[in-house]
């Protein structure tokens, strides 16, 4: 019988993209990442297409530090660029240090030279205070990961001058020309979805949504990241926070809080939750006063249902 043609051609790319998927999965693994197979597909897939990737999800869930379990598993710079209100293009790109280039003006004062050749010379990349994007366009020895971290608490117009610059890889400097990358950037951005991030950011990026941990696999994330904790513990401490996460809290806990109070608990050799323990820390999880106050009174009964199910 004659062996279909698209047979072998077809599993051929099928078994490179499970070994693809495979090493993503144990790089994330050697960094103590416990991702899952959607996580492992879309950095395939960032990484395959050289797209940004949009992380969005509650805050403390982990967005952020997938930008930085790449960079050490690729072992290349992380490059970072906080967003915040009013954000603008010259703290994100570049800026003139203007003070060096004062003194050398008046150091070149007394100098024979032309005007024109001063001011070459004073618009000489020496001078140039480089940002985060003009960092991630100029690295010269591999691809970086640039973080756009929280992108969702930036301006809107930022949001469209971003979007030019993540198309074209290109950044225009009037006085030394335009810089294009000679290494793509692996892109990372992050929202908490305090504002809708615009369409068009939407249709440039791949999409994951990364949302709390169940109980199986926060346990794992302690465990892997809290390195002697009692096993005991390490259960009570994410069943707690899981029965937390059902309570009407302005600000529900992510994994960050989880892995600060197993740390904590820790730290204080406690080995079980009781009443005294859990108001002595509430602080380390909950971080407004109305959701200490609530929790407080909740935590008797909070603790009593603590028993494995």
């Amino acid at each position: 019988m004659p062996t279909p043609l698209a047979a072998a051609p077809e599993s051929k790319h099928h078994m490179n993209t499970e070994k693809e998927a495979a090493r993503i999965a144990a790089l994330l693994e050697e960094q103590n990442y416990i991702g899952d197979d959607t996580i492992v597909t879309s950095l395939l897939i960032a990484e395959q297409l050289r797209k940004p990737l949009l992380v969005e999800g509650p805050a403390g869930v982990g967005k952020t530090e997938i930008a930085k379990v790449l960079a050490r598993a690729l072992d290349t710079d992380l490059i970072r660029l906080q967003c915040y209100e009013g954000l603008d293009a010259s703290t994100a790109l570049y800026e003139w240090d203007y003070k060096r280039q004062l003194l050398h003006i008046r150091l070149s004062e007394q100098e024979s030279s032309s005007l024109a050749e001063r001011e070459r010379e004073l618009f000489d990349e020496r001078y140039l205070l480089k940002r985060p994007l003009l960092q991630a366009i100029t690295q010269q020895q591999r691809s970086p990961v640039l973080l756009v971290d929280e992108l969702d608490r930036a301006d809107e117009e930022f949001e469209a001058f971003l979007l030019e610059v993540l198309s074209d890889w290109q950044i225009s400097i009037p006085e030394l020309g335009t810089v294009s990358a000679s290494h793509v950037p692996y892109v990372v951005v992050t929202s908490n979805r305090t504002r809708e991030l615009s369409d068009a950011v939407r249709r440039r990026c791949l999409y994951l949504w990364i949302d709390y941990p169940d109980y199986a696999k926060e346990l794992t994330i302690v465990r892997r990241r809290v390195p002697g904790i009692d096993a005991a513990l390490a259960d009570q401490i994410c069943r707690f926070v899981a029965a937390a996460r059902t309570q009407p809290l302005q600000k529900v806990p992510g994994i960050a809080e989880t892995l600060d109070w197993a740390a904590t608990l820790v730290a204080l050799h406690c080995d079980c939750l009781d009443d005294e323990v859990v108001a002595a820390t509430l602080g380390v999880v909950f971080k407004s006063h109305d959701d200490v106050t609530h929790v407080r009174r909740q935590t008797r009964q909070m603790l009593a249902s603590l028993a494995p199910g």
